[in-house]
Formats: structure tokens, C-alpha cells, sequence
């Protein structure tokens, strides 16, 4: 079996700081030097560095197909890792490039795409970087229209339907993962939202769309959902809706682990 971490398993003893159990409960966000809380929708930096130690080795390249404020290629620069990132918004981008240097590491490679990761010329990118593939993907699309990005048809948050949204990122897994090396992982995290009175699960949507593509499903990852800025002010509010509407608050999202085992895409 091929390695594909730096994972001693002589010493497995000292890594108790790596996740092996599918419930991460994560008490505060790492802020941290260019890690910024402050942008609408990002994760937590632990998502990225737990899944990079597991699947990624020093040196190697990983993609995030929805780079928003950068905590991946943050993330990955930190942990000696290359990255490349890809954003829909040039200003989002101007300011997560800003950020990502302020830790620039030398010897390390992080890249910003501006463009639309449906459609974006990705073997044309690496060419350039004169590397043949990357050794993990990662995923962090926006949860349909919960959020609205932009105001760009291209932006997966605003698409009309459901059956649009998931056609998008269809398209976006399709793309990005036609230069993932074979048997190599990705992950998308994700989660569910309330739509006309009852839940949409859309994080299994999402999780059918690799199936349907014939990635291995290796893990699904409950991650706790700490209160946000907006639901901390109304917390009540919120328990009154849960009581009256019949639903519970959501509180937690996933985090879907998959092994690519199909050689490189067509595109």
C-alpha cells in the first residue's frame, strides 16, 4: 500500500492529537497569526490541518476548490505543504493573497486561481507549476443560498434549485478532481439547511455525487457547530422557532473523507 502521510506508525502512540474517531468536537476556532474568523463562512483551521496530516506529506500539493479567506493554503503553508487555491471574487482573493504571504514560508509554493472552478484550465495551471497532479483536494462550497456570496450567476449560492446547485458542483468535483493522482483522498465539508419547512440533507446530496462517481467513501466526520456571531445574540429566538416549528437547531456539519481509485479525468 502506497504511503501517503508522515505518519510514524512505529511511534502511533505520540500523534494524540490527530483524529481517528468520527465525531470532532472542536471547542474554539485557531485564529492565529493570518487565520481571520472574520469572513462569512469559512471553517475552522483544524479541519484542514487534521485532514492535510492524515492524507498529505510534506511537500506535496494540495488544492482547495472554494479558497475563500484562504485557511487551507494558510493552513497547508504552516504545515509544509504546497497549495493551490482557486476564488470566484478578485477581492476575496486580493485579500486571502495577503494573508498567505504574511506567513510565506520559503521553499513552499501557494498559488490564488481567480476563476470558476467548473471550468477553470487546471492541467494548464499545473503545467505551469511543472508538477503532473496534486495529492488532495478539499472542499468547502458554500450550502447552497444560506449564504450569498456574490452576486455572480457563476456562484454556486445562487442557484435557483437544488437539481442547479448540485449539477454545479458536479461539475466543480468533476474538474477538480480530473488531476487528483489516483488513490489519493478529498474531502468536502458541508452541511444540511431547513427549506420549506423540513430539512434538506444536503450534505448527502453532496456525499452521492462522489458516489455516483465512483470515489471510495473512507469517512463520514460529525463536526460540532459552534454558536455563530448571529445565533449567540439570538439563541432564544432560535429555541422558540426549534419549539414552534417542530425542528431541531442544527449543530453540527461533515466532513466526507474520499479515496480517488479511477486513473487522472478527461476533464
Amino acid at each position: 500500500m502506497p504511503k501517503y502521510n508522515d505518519i510514524d506508525l512505529k511511534r502511533w502512540r505520540e500523534y494524540s492529537a490527530l483524529e481517528t474517531g468520527s465525531l470532532w468536537l472542536i471547542e474554539r476556532r485557531d485564529n492565529s497569526g493570518a487565520h481571520d474568523g472574520g469572513y462569512h463562512g469559512n471553517f475552522v483551521p483544524q479541519i484542514p490541518h487534521q485532514l492535510f496530516e492524515r492524507y498529505t506529506k510534506r511537500g506535496e500539493w494540495v488544492l482547495d476548490a472554494f479558497m475563500g479567506s484562504g485557511t487551507s493554503l494558510i493552513e497547508a503553508q504552516r504545515m509544509g505543504r504546497n497549495s493551490i487555491g482557486i476564488e470566484l471574487k478578485q477581492s476575496v482573493a486580493d485579500d486571502a493573497r495577503a494573508r498567505i504571504d504574511s506567513e510565506h514560508i520559503e521553499g513552499l509554493r501557494a498559488e490564488v486561481l481567480i476563476g470558476d472552478s467548473r471550468s477553470i484550465d487546471l492541467p494548464s495551471q499545473l503545467a505551469r507549476l511543472e508538477i503532473d497532479g496534486v495529492q488532495f483536494v478539499i472542499f468547502h462550497p458554500p450550502y447552497w443560498d444560506i449564504i450569498n456570496f456574490s452576486d455572480s450567476d457563476d456562484d454556486l449560492s445562487n442557484a435557483a434549485t437544488l437539481d442547479e446547485f448540485l449539477t454545479s458542483f458536479g461539475r466543480v468535483i468533476d474538474n477538480t478532481t480530473s488531476v487528483l493522482e489516483r488513490d489519493r483522498f478529498c474531502a468536502v465539508v458541508i452541511g444540511d439547511k431547513y427549506s420549506g419547512g423540513r430539512v434538506e440533507p444536503l450534505g448527502f446530496h453532496c456525499m452521492n455525487l462522489f458516489l455516483e462517481r465512483d470515489f471510495l467513501l473512507k469517512g463520514i466526520i460529525v463536526k460540532n457547530i459552534g454558536e455563530t456571531k448571529g445565533k449567540a445574540r439570538d439563541q432564544n429566538l432560535w429555541r422558540y422557532r426549534a419549539l414552534k416549528g417542530g425542528f431541531y437547531v442544527f449543530k453540527h456539519e461533515y466532513i466526507f473523507v474520499f479515496q480517488n481509485k479511477k486513473s487522472a479525468r478527461s476533464g
